[in-house]
C-alpha cells in the first residue's frame, strides 16, 4: 500500500503541488528518496528518522521508499521534511491516510522533532487554497501563511503536536495573520535645502512610477533626495502587498509573519553581481530587481556597476519581469519597479566646476557617463542635474513643502490612474500605458501635440523617448488635476527629457 502526502516545489513565485508517495515493503532495510531531489531533500531521511525516534516511533526493518512526484520536477529545500514525515506516519498507520491527503505541508525538522520556519509559506498557502486543501507549516511561518485567508492554516511547533492534532488528542487552533507593521516616519523632503527642480522630478516620478536619473557633483544631495522617496509614495494596495510579500517570502525577508504595506526600497551596492541584482544562484532566488517589485530600486554610483549588470536591466525595465534560465527549467519573477539612478558627472565628480575639475575635462565626463549605454539611458523618463548647494543656502532654516504635503498630491494622482486603468489588467500607473491606450489616455490638446512633434524632430527623440515624454506629461497633468494634457504640461515633460545645457555633460 502506498500512502500519500502533499507539498510544493517552488518555480519563481509559483508553487507547484508535489505528491509525496511512501511505500514500506519487504526487503533489505533502507530508506531512499527518489524524484530528482537535491542534497537538502536527500538528507531529509536522516532528519525524519531521528525526529521520529524522538517521539519513540521506531521505523520497521523494511524497505522504505519515498517518491516525489512529478519525478522530473527539480525538488530543492529543506521544507520537504514535514511532508515526508507525514507520508511515513500514514504508511505506519499512525495518521489516517485521508487526513494527510487533504493537507499541503512544508517545514524543516530538527533532530528533536521541532519544526523550523522555512521560506515560501505565503505562495505555498496560495497553492493549497487553489487545491482546496489546508496548509500545515511550522509555527514560525503560520502568521505569514494565514494572510492568504482562503484556506485553513495549521501552524505546529513540533512533530508531536502534528500527531496529536490529527489524531484528535490536542487540536491546534488555526493560525491568524500577523500584524502589519506600521511604517516608521521617514526622512522628510523639507530637510532638503534648495534643489527645487530635483524635488519636482521626484514628485513626478513617484506619481507615475517613472524612472529617474540624478546627475550631480559629490555632496549635492542625490542620495539624500532618493532616501526621501519612500516618504512620498502611497502605500501598497492589498493585491500589491500580497504579490510583493510572496517574493519576500521566498527570499526569507518577512519578519515574524507580518506583511508590509510600505513600498520596498532596495539600494544594492555597486559591487553587486548579476545574480544579486537580477536573481539566480543555486536555487534561482529573486534578486534586488524582483525584491523591489512595486517599489523603488535605487542604484547609487550608477556608472560604477558592472556594465553587463546594467545592460541586463534593459529588458526587465520594459517587460516588468525577470526570466532566469536554467538547463532544466526557466524561473520567472515579477519586477515592476521604479528605477532611480544617481551618478557623478565624471570620475572626479567636478566636471561643471572649472576651479575643481581635473585636467581631463571634458573627456573624463564623456568616458565616465559613456559607461551607461544609449539604449539604457533612453529608458529613463526623467533626467535631472543636481547642482551643488551654496553655503549660504545651507545656513538657512528648512523650508518648502513637507513629505506629507507632497505625498497627498502623489496619492491623488495615483488614485486618478487607478480609476483610469481599472478596466486594463496589469496596468496601474502611467508608466505602464502603451500603444493605443497611451494615445487615448494622454489626449494632448493641439498646442501640446505640436510642441511634442517639434521637440521630437529637433532633438531626434527615439520612438521610446517620444512615448515616455507623453507618459510623463500625463502624470504632470494628473498632479494638476487636469483631464487634458496642455502645452505647459508637455513643455515640462520635455524639459526633464533633455540634459541641462549648462551642466557640462
Amino acid at each position: 500500500m502506498v500512502s500519500r502526502a502533499y507539498t510544493v516545489a517552488f518555480q519563481g513565485v509559483d508553487a507547484r503541488i508535489v505528491e509525496v508517495q511512501c511505500a514500506v515493503t519487504a526487503g533489505l532495510p533502507g530508506f531512499s528518496i527518489v524524484g530528482l531531489a537535491d542534497k537538502a531533500v536527500s538528507e531529509a531521511r536522516d532528519r525524519v528518522r531521528t525526529a521520529l525516534s524522538a517521539l519513540a516511533i521506531a521505523l520497521p526493518s523494511k524497505r522504505i521508499t519515498v517518491n516525489l512526484s512529478p519525478a522530473d520536477l527539480p525538488k530543492e529545500g529543506s521544507h520537504f521534511d514535514l511532508p515526508i514525515a507525514l507520508a511515513l506516519l500514514s504508511a505506519l498507520d499512525i495518521l489516517p491516510d485521508d487526513i494527510t491527503q487533504n493537507v499541503v505541508a512544508l517545514g524543516e525538522l530538527s533532530l528533536d522533532g521541532t519544526l523550523m520556519p522555512v521560506v515560501g509559506a505565503l505562495p505555498a498557502a496560495m497553492a493549497a487554497a487553489a487545491e482546496d486543501r489546508s496548509l500545515l507549516c511550522p509555527a514560525g511561518s503560520g502568521a505569514e501563511a494565514a494572510w492568504v485567508g482562503k484556506t485553513q492554516v495549521i501552524a505546529a511547533a513540533n512533530l508531536g503536536d502534528v500527531v496529536r492534532h490529527y489524531t484528535g488528542q490536542v487540536p491546534i487552533a488555526p493560525a491568524e495573520p500577523g500584524e502589519v507593521p506600521l511604517a516608521l516616519a521617514g526622512r522628510d523632503l523639507r530637510e532638503v535645502k534648495g534643489q527645487e527642480r530635483a524635488k519636482r522630478a521626484l514628485e513626478i516620478a513617484a506619481a507615475g512610477r517613472h524612472h529617474l536619473m540624478l546627475v550631480g557633483t559629490p555632496g549635492s544631495g542625490k542620495s539624500m533626495l532618493a532616501a526621501r522617496l519612500p516618504g512620498i509614495l502611497p502605500p501598497l494596495t492589498a493585491s500589491e502587498a500580497l504579490e510583493t510579500s510572496m517574493i519576500h517570502s521566498l527570499a526569507g525577508l518577512l519578519d515574524e509573519g507580518g506583511i508590509s504595506r510600505s513600498r520596498p526600497f532596495r539600494e544594492p551596492h555597486h559591487t553587486a553581481s548579476m545574480a544579486a541584482i537580477i536573481g539566480g544562484g543555486r536555487q534561482a532566488r529573486p534578486g534586488e530587481a524582483s525584491l523591489a517589485h512595486n517599489g523603488v530600486l535605487f542604484m547609487d554610483e550608477f556608472p560604477e556597476f558592472n556594465r553587463t549588470v546594467l545592460e541586463t536591466l534593459r529588458q526587465p525595465i520594459e517587460t516588468g519581469e525577470v526570466m532566469i534560465a536554467r538547463a532544466n527549467a526557466h524561473v520567472k519573477y515579477p519586477c515592476r519597479f521604479m528605477l532611480v539612478a544617481a551618478a557623478n558627472p565624471c570620475k572626479c565628480g567636478y566636471l561643471p566646476d572649472p576651479a575643481r575639475a581635473c585636467a581631463r575635462v571634458p573627456a573624463c565626463g564623456e568616458d565616465y557617463l559613456g559607461r551607461i549605454s544609449g539604449p539604457l539611458m533612453d529608458r529613463f523618463d526623467l533626467r535631472v542635474d543636481v547642482p551643488p548647494v551654496s553655503y549660504s543656502d545651507l545656513n538657512l532654516p528648512a523650508n518648502g513643502e513637507t513629505s506629507t504635503e507632497v505625498a497627498a498630491r502623489v496619492a491623488a494622482a495615483r488614485a486618478l490612474q487607478s480609476t483610469r486603468y481599472a478596466p486594463h489588467d496589469g496596468i496601474s500607473a502611467n508608466a505602464d500605458a502603451a500603444g493605443d491606450l497611451l494615445e487615448t489616455v494622454v489626449s494632448p490638446d493641439a498646442e501640446a501635440r505640436a510642441l511634442l512633434l517639434r521637440a521630437a524632430e529637433r532633438f531626434s527623440l527615439s520612438a521610446r523617448g517620444y512615448h515616455r515624454v507623453m507618459r510623463v506629461a500625463r502624470t504632470i497633468a494628473d498632479l494638476a488635476g487636469e483631464p487634458e494634457v496642455r502645452r505647459s504640461h508637455m513643455a515640462e515633460a520635455i524639459s526633464f527629457r533633455l540634459p541641462d545645457p549648462t551642466s557640462g555633460h
